[in-house]
């Protein structure tokens, strides 16, 4: 089996939580929270302190898909070693119900599984897993030494009376672990009371007063980082009250929907997902008005499809249907749906492909469904499957369940979104998912389904409507055209209708002018109005008149949700139209032509750990009576007493040696560019340095490890950083856009059609950009207006003008600070991302950066254009480079879009 490698956005939120926890030793909790919202480029809000009080408390919002464990399994050693200063954490995982707490444990436990990777990672075997009613067999002398996870619901703890739980109970078998504390350690733990005399009849009068040996006090005593999956299902008063009550280090929530008042550190949306191969999308939905017995008809034919088309895949994947059938009373019921599948009448399936996971019937227990020898191809269901249960192997849901009323349709539609293997499949058919659901709603059932991805499954507005599509409409990317199959056939992309949902019919006639763009029907729930074509502000206008405020608000939703999917169908990038390829900057480097990125400039500044002294002149360790300090450069790590039990001991010798420092220094420390042997080398280098010249003995090198490899990190960066800016100074005279084979794209970009970096939130103005790549309504960090003054953007003018100069084709928001899927131009200080890139009608690209007046003369502006300029007088005549700006005045607009034109015909 391959190794399971973190997805970028996984490392991404490993960053942040370990950036927010290292920070808030430094600069304090709230300082820390707005670098982290500053870093990721997020509006600054406030941190919310109200549910855990001091202890610091952060949630990562990750959709349905997104490899929750597995990025806490993860989050275990490094948030243990940010906010704890240790490799050897102590963590409660808080899962919400049995069935999770089975599954995690097995996932954390068994050698394969990227959870158990995750951990062995960091930990080695010196990790202990275990359940509540495990933890007696954890001895003392594990503690400090190995990491101990302990797995638990949130039930286990959550109630206001503690006689209540056996977590509070007295527990000899735990007594061990209670022997020879301080009074300091034991100040904050639960004692023996005269209540718990009545309900321990073993304990005496003379144990009251004595700390209890309990499960809770056992984790308050080593204060936990607390993990809780689905965080939403526990935000309530006294879930919180619980988690105070065992002293946690911190706190961090893994949710999708995470609700008001979460102190959201880490946002991916679904989009990335897809574009990292976690999940499965678009949804492909097919509705079946006539009979259950069509949709399962059409649901077998698209998994005997995809079992076909997966036949040619270089990893094994055998597609899985899962039926949800009625309940007991309905027609499609299991018995009834059995019969069918089975029946030389109906489906003719053999019974051994077919198994029933009902309350009374359990075939899929003990059942490994990614096993090549299993022949099970069909799940028969009737409300949602067992929590915790995973197959990606599912691709189709056929629900015979009419969709308004079968709540559970939610729960199973996550089950058919993971992707086999966190790969892309060869076929674009088995990258996608389907859905095959009966309804007898006049209203679309895509309707229902997206709303069910924005509430519960963490998916946004705009996703929600991109990921359920018809079965006509061609994959993003894709022209591919398949005969058979109800599901593969594609049409010529057309704006679709859309069906608004009204509270009743309107009163009023329609006006000349809407009587062939509205189309109104009566539905059981009121009206529905069928829009041909763009719902323009005065079909809006029409739609929204005669309905009350509360009505007008729901009316509004329903138009956006329709205008959202009229403009992802629109979208060239859902077309499939392609993006012409940017050359990239480079030079030839060792006989071949090279892309100019930081590794190169800092081969070509000779990047060398030796190139200066070796010196770590900002860390200091200071002891000043109960507080700890250890400078890291440009702050101080300060530990209370209690977070550092044994920070006075500097004089006295040390068990480990040199040796064992610098090896341990080396793991946190370890890059890529850098052999080991020369960091080794470095590092052992800096650690008798600091003894030899600072004065600084081996104990208190190690017990202050911790801030030291954090200062060590920074000083590598920096001897980077100038290596980076020497390398750039010398490349930059022969640097020049790489020459681009008519057969490869070895040295260009592209914008994917599918891999768009943009991040919410998105352009939501009242002026509609017809010709942005991915659609109007995802556009990155695009406002119509000012915060201050509400007048227009000068960038939103900007944008503007490139989109209606007539020789553009279509043009893209570029996204800072995403290297993979954003177009960038090298500079001596990191990447340059222009603000807009454009292909014209010719075939020729156009990249513009705007600069406000007030900047057009700084450093920082000159240095993009002079890149700019050499990109363009190096291509070929294939690229322009324009660095915009204009007053900001009433002709604002008219002068950015003549510096355009002008642009364009070489003026």
């Amino acid at each position: 089996m391959a190794t399971f490698r973190l997805k970028d956005y996984q490392t991404r939120a490993l960053d942040a939580l370990d950036a927010f926890f290292r920070r808030t030793h430094t600069v304090g909790r709230e300082a820390a929270w707005a670098e982290a919202m500053a870093q990721q480029g997020l509006s600054p809000i406030a941190y919310d302190p109200r549910t855990m009080g001091d202890t610091p408390a952060v949630c990562v919002r990750l959709p349905t898909g997104g490899g929750k464990t597995t990025l806490a399994a993860h989050a275990v050693a490094r948030v243990g070693r940010a906010c704890t200063g240790t490799d050897a954490p102590v963590a409660l995982w808080l899962v919400p119900s049995s069935a999770i707490l089975a599954q995690t444990l097995a996932a954390l436990r068994v050698p394969g599984n990227p959870c158990h990777e995750g951990l062995a990672e960091h930990f080695g075997d010196r990790v202990r897993v275990c359940a509540l009613d495990e933890l007696a067999t954890v001895g003392p002398h594990e503690v400090g030494t190995s990491a101990v996870i302990v797995v638990a619901t949130i039930q286990s703890f959550n109630v206001k009376d503690t006689s209540q739980r056996n977590v509070y109970s007295f527990d000899e078998s735990l007594a061990r672990h209670f022997q020879h504390l301080t009074p300091h350690q034991t100040a904050h733990l639960d004692t023996v009371s005269a209540a718990d005399l009545t309900r321990q009849p073993y304990l005496t009068p003379a144990d009251v007063g004595r700390v209890k040996s309990s499960l809770a006090n056992w984790l308050a005593l080593h204060r936990p980082i607390v993990i809780v999956d689905e965080a939403h299902n526990n935000r309530t008063h006294q879930a919180f009250e619980t988690l105070r009550r065992l002293a946690p280090a911190c706190l961090v929530e893994m949710t999708a929907t995470p609700p008001k008042g979460s102190n959201v550190v880490f946002h991916v949306g679904a989009q990335e997902l897809q574009r990292e191969d976690m999940i499965k999308l678009p949804i492909v939905l097919m509705e079946h008005p006539r009979s259950w017995q069509d949709a399962v008809r059409d649901a077998i034919l698209t998994r005997a499809r995809l079992e076909l088309l997966s036949n040619a895949e270089a990893d094994y994947v055998r597609p899985v249907l899962l039926f949800q059938a009625q309940p007991k009373g309905g027609e499609a019921t299991v018995e009834a749906l059995l019969a069918h599948l089975t029946s030389p009448d109906g489906e003719k399936l053999p019974r051994e492909q077919i198994a029933v996971a009902t309350g009374d019937q359990k075939e899929l227990d003990g059942v490994v469904l990614a096993s090549p020898l299993c022949p099970v191809r069909f799940v028969v269901t009737v409300e949602a499957l067992k929590e915790g249960w995973d197959c990606p192997f599912a691709y189709v849901l056929c629900s015979l369940q009419n969709a308004h009323s079968a709540k559970d349709v939610e729960q199973l539609l996550g089950r058919v979104l993971r992707m086999p293997y966190a790969r892309p499949r060869q076929h674009p058919e088995l990258n996608r998912a389907y859905a095959h659901v009966v309804s007898d709603k006049t209203a679309r059932v895509a309707d229902e389904l997206t709303d069910r991805l924005v509430n519960n499954m963490g998916f946004e507005a705009y996703e929600a409507v991109q990921a359920i599509v018809p079965p006509q409409m061609p994959l993003p990317g894709t022209t591919d055209t398949v005969d058979d199959g109800p599901l593969f056939a594609t049409t010529t992309p057309r704006v679709p209708d859309a069906i608004v949902s009204l509270p009743a019919m309107p009163s009023q006639p329609l006006p000349p002018e809407l009587v062939g763009c509205i189309e109104l029907r009566p539905t059981t729930a009121g009206a529905s109005a069928i829009v041909r074509g763009e719902i323009t502000e005065a079909v809006e206008a029409f739609l929204l008149n005669g309905c009350t405020a509360k009505q007008q608000t729901a009316v509004a939703e329903s138009i956006q949700r329709e205008r959202l999917r009229q403009s992802a169908t629109l979208a060239p990038s859902a077309r499939g139209v392609p993006f012409a390829p940017l050359p990239q900057l480079g030079l030839e480097w060792e006989g071949e032509w090279q892309r100019l990125d930081r590794r190169l400039c800092a081969e070509l500044g000779e990047f060398d750990l030796f190139a200066e002294p070796v010196a770590l002149a900002a860390f200091a360790v200071v002891e000043r009576g109960n507080l700890f300090e250890i400078g890291v450069e440009d702050g101080r790590v300060r530990l209370d007493v209690r977070e550092a039990e044994q920070l006075y001991l500097n004089d006295i010798p040390s068990q480990s040696t040199e040796q064992d420092l610098v090896r341990w220094l080396d793991r946190e420390c370890r890059q890529v560019e850098i052999a080991q042997p020369v960091m080794l080398r470095w590092l052992l280098a800096v650690v008798q340095h600091l003894q030899r010249d600072r004065g600084f003995t081996l104990t208190a090198l190690v017990r202050s490890r911790y801030p030291l490899a954090e200062a060590l990190r920074r000083d590598i960066e920096r001897r980077r950083e100038n290596a980076v800016l020497c390398g750039f100074q010398q490349a930059l005279p022969g640097l020049a856009a790489l020459p681009v084979a008519q057969d490869s794209f070895r040295h260009t970009f592209s914008f994917h059609p599918d891999r768009y970096a943009g991040r919410p939130p998105f352009y939501a103005g009242r002026y509609r950009f017809g010709k942005h790549y991915y659609g109007n309504d995802r556009i990155h960090d695009l406002r119509e207006r000012t915060e201050i003054g509400k007048q227009l953007g000068e960038e939103f003018l900007c944008a503007r003008a490139i989109d209606m100069e007539p020789r553009v084709r279509h043009w893209v928001r570029n996204v800072e600070r995403d290297e993979r899927f954003s177009f960038w131009l090298p500079t001596a200080t990191g990447y340059f991302y222009p603000d807009f890139v454009a292909e014209l009608t010719d075939g020729r690209v156009l990249v513009v950066e705007y600069k406000g007046s007030q900047l057009v003369t700084n450093d920082d502006t000159r240095r993009k254009a002079q890149i700019g300029h050499q990109w363009e007088a190096t291509s070929g005549g294939r690229s322009l480079f324009l660095m915009a700006t204009a007053p900001g005045d009433d002709a604002h607009s008219r002068e950015v879009a003549r510096q355009i034109a002008d642009k364009i015909d070489g003026r």
